[in-house]
C-alpha cells in the first residue's frame, strides 16, 4: 500500500496511479464492482481489494447494493460519494446571470436566475453573484464548496481567470474574477467563455469521450464553443470561437465592439431587435408592431416567438440572420471538421425557421467531405445547460487533471488547482 508520505505528495507511483484509476472508473460508472475492476485494470484481487479498501478508508467509495450474479455469490456494487462535496456554478451572460449548486456527479441541486446587465461592471455584477450565491447556500447548507465555475459572456485566458479585452463588457478587461471567489470560498475556481460551458454541456449530456463538436451561442451576441476529440480549444489568447465579431461580407453596420460590419451587428439579438425597431418605425406590422405598441420593450425573444407564430418580420429578420450566420458556420466546418454542430441562443430557439436556413448555407458553402457526415441540430435549449456545462469543466479539472495533486487531502485546494500562483 501507498505510504503516507507518497500520497500526500502525489507522487506518481504504480499503487497511487492504480488508486487514482479505480477511484475514477467508479466515479464514471467504467466498472462498478470488484470483479469488474480487476477485469479492466487486470490488476490481481488482492490488489484491487486493498486499493478499494484504501479509497473507502479515505472517504471517495463505498460499498452500494449487490449486483446481478454471473453464476456465483452477487458481487456488491461501489459507488463514489458524490454529496461530500459540491460545486458553484455562476453563468454570466449579456443580459442574465444563472447561479447552480451542482452535486460531484453533475446533478443540478438548486439554481436561482435574474436579469442583468453586464455592462453594469465586475464590482456591481460580482456583488449581485455572491448574493445569489448566499440565498443557495442558505437554502443548502449541507456540504462544502470543493469548487467554483464561472462562465462570461467574452474571451478569457483561462490559465489567470481573467477576461480578455471583452467586446460587451466594459470595465472587466484583465479584472481578477478567480481571486474573488477564492477568497470568498477557499476553494478552486475556474473561469470560462460562456459558450465553453454549453459545449461543456452537450459532452456530458452525450456521453461521448471523443467528441468533435461545435456549439454555436445566437443570442444577444454571438460565440463557438469549439471541441476538439473532447477537449475544448480555447486558442493562445481564449478568443478561439468568437465568431461574432468577424467581418460580414458587404456589411457597414456599427458593432458594439467598435469595429464595422460583425457578425454580431448583422445577425445577433440586438441587431434583430434594432432592425425589427426600424422596420416598424416606417410602418411594418404584425405581432412585433403589437408588442411596441403596448408599450413593452422589444427582445430577441419577441423577435424569435414571432418567427414561430409566423409574424412575417419576425420570419425575414430570423432568416436573415441566419443566412448571414450560416456562412460563418461554413467557414468553421471547413476549418475544423466537426461532426456535429448544435445551434443555441435567444435567436436560434426559433428552431426550424433558423436552422433550416443555417443547414442550406452550411451545405452549399462547405466542403462535401466536411458535410458527409455532419449533423446540424438545435440545442436541448434547457435553462440548466449553462449549470451542466460548469459542473462538467470543474469535474474535468478536479478528476482529470489536477486529482494527483490533493486526494491525499481528501478535498481539492487552491494550491493544487493553481500551483504556479503559490
Amino acid at each position: 500500500m501507498a505510504s503516507e508520505s507518497t500520497l500526500r505528495f502525489g507522487a506518481q507511483t504504480d499503487e497511487v496511479t492504480s488508486l487514482l484509476r479505480i477511484v475514477n472508473m467508479v466515479r464514471t460508472g467504467e466498472a462498478t464492482t470488484r470483479p469488474e475492476i480487476g477485469r479492466v485494470t487486470g490488476l490481481g484481487r488482492g490488489v484491487v481489494t486493498q486499493r478499494v479498501d484504501q479509497a473507502i478508508e479515505m472517504g471517495y467509495l463505498e460499498d452500494g447494493e449487490f449486483g446481478p450474479s454471473s453464476g456465483g455469490r452477487a458481487p456488491r456494487t461501489l459507488r463514489f460519494r458524490s454529496e461530500r462535496g459540491r460545486i458553484i456554478v455562476c453563468a454570466l451572460g449579456a443580459l442574465h446571470i444563472h447561479v447552480g449548486i451542482m452535486a460531484l456527479d453533475g446533478d443540478v441541486q438548486d439554481q436561482t436566475h435574474r436579469a442583468w446587465d453586464i455592462s453594469r461592471g465586475p464590482a456591481e455584477s460580482l456583488d449581485t453573484v455572491m448574493e445569489m450565491i448566499d440565498e443557495l447556500l442558505g437554502r443548502n447548507p449541507e456540504a462544502d464548496v470543493w469548487a467554483v465555475t464561472v462562465g462570461v459572456p467574452g474571451p478569457v485566458d483561462f490559465e489567470s481567470g481573467r477576461p480578455v479585452a471583452p467586446p460587451i463588457m466594459p470595465g472587466w478587461n484583465g479584472f481578477d474574477v478567480r481571486k474573488r471567489f477564492e477568497q470568498r470560498f477557499e476553494a478552486p475556481v475556474w473561469v470560462d467563455n460562456d459558450v465553453n460551458l454549453l459545449a461543456f454541456g452537450e459532452r456530458a449530456r452525450r456521453g461521448v469521450a471523443q467528441l468533435d463538436l461545435i456549439y454555436v451561442k445566437i443570442g444577444s451576441g454571438i460565440g463557438a464553443g469549439l471541441l476538439s476529440q473532447g477537449h475544448v480549444h480555447r486558442g493562445a489568447n481564449g478568443a478561439a470561437g468568437d465568431i461574432g465579431h468577424v467581418r460580414v461580407r458587404d456589411s457597414e453596420e456599427p458593432c458594439r465592439c467598435g469595429k464595422i460590419g460583425c457578425l454580431e451587428a448583422v445577425a445577433s439579438g440586438w441587431a434583430l431587435v434594432r432592425d425589427a425597431t426600424a422596420a416598424v418605425a416606417d410602418g411594418a406590422s404584425g405581432a412585433l408592431a403589437r408588442i411596441m405598441a403596448a408599450g413593452d420593450q422589444l427582445t430577441p425573444e419577441h423577435v424569435s416567438v414571432g418567427a414561430t407564430d409566423g409574424d412575417a418580420l419576425a420570419i425575414s429578420l430570423i432568416q436573415r440572420s441566419a443566412r448571414v450566420a450560416g456562412e460563418s458556420i461554413a467557414t468553421l466546418v471547413n476549418v475544423f471538421n466537426p461532426s456535429v454542430i448544435v445551434i443555441g441562443g435567444a435567436v436560434a430557439s426559433a428552431g426550424e425557421v433558423f436552422l433550416a436556413e443555417v443547414r442550406q448555407r452550411v451545405y452549399e458553402l462547405s466542403l462535401p467531405l466536411a458535410t458527409r457526415d455532419l449533423s446540424i441540430v438545435n440545442s436541448a435549449n434547457d435553462v440548466r445547460e449553462p449549470l451542466r456545462g460548469g459542473a462538467e469543466l470543474a469535474r474535468e479539472q478536479l478528476f482529470d487533471v489536477t486529482f494527483p495533486r490533493w486526494f491525499a487531502g481528501g478535498r481539492p485546494t487552491i494550491e493544487s488547482a493553481h500551483p504556479g500562483d503559490v
